[in-house]
């Protein structure tokens, strides 16, 4: 049994642990019921479960929620939208989230799906500065896809060029 305070108070029958608690005014908690024997605190009900409430909302606070946007791709994809497409991804890796690139087929584009993993592969070329490969390219009906997260030594790396790469205040670009 535990006091109000934290200090151990040592081993008590449960109606003696209930009767210490009564007098104290407070209520007896059992903290640990799996534990031999027992853990149980003398402290306000109330307060206590208002504590857990407050431990476990700075919990959730401190998380970071990682989202998986997508990006719809064809095999004739033209150099210019894929270029657009590699910025977006660019973009929201460099914010904290993972992009699936999704290459889908049509009618007689699956005889050639070599054309589609090649496009593939010059995504990841395109994004391995800042991105790892989490799942390979893969083949589901009639899409290909490849998961990429960012790597965070990657992403500091490329902060850092980036930074060392912009022209100081006060310079102007030539």
């Amino acid at each position: 049994m535990i006091d109000e305070d934290g200090t151990m108070l040592g081993i008590f029958p449960p109606f003696e642990a209930l009767k210490m608690a009564e007098a104290k005014g407070l209520d007896l908690i059992e903290v640990a019921p799996t534990a031999k024997p027992p853990t149980c605190k003398i402290a306000d009900y109330g307060k206590y479960k208002y504590e857990l409430k407050k431990k476990e909302h700075e919990a959730r606070k401190n998380q970071t929620v990682i989202t998986i946007k997508e990006i719809q791709l064809r095999p004739r994809t033209d150099q210019h939208d894929l270029d657009v497409k590699m910025r977006q991804a660019r973009s929201f890796i460099l914010e904290g989230d993972k992009v699936k690139v999704n290459l889908r087929f049509y009618g007689r584009e699956m005889a050639h799906q070599e054309l589609g993993m090649g496009l593939l592969q010059k995504v990841i070329a395109a994004l391995t500065d800042i991105a790892m490969v989490e799942a390979a390219p893969k083949m589901e009906g009639k899409q290909l896809f490849v998961l990429l997260s960012p790597d965070p030594a990657k992403i500091k790396d490329y902060e850092k060029k980036k930074a060392s790469e912009a022209p100081a205040e006060g310079e102007e670009k030539k």
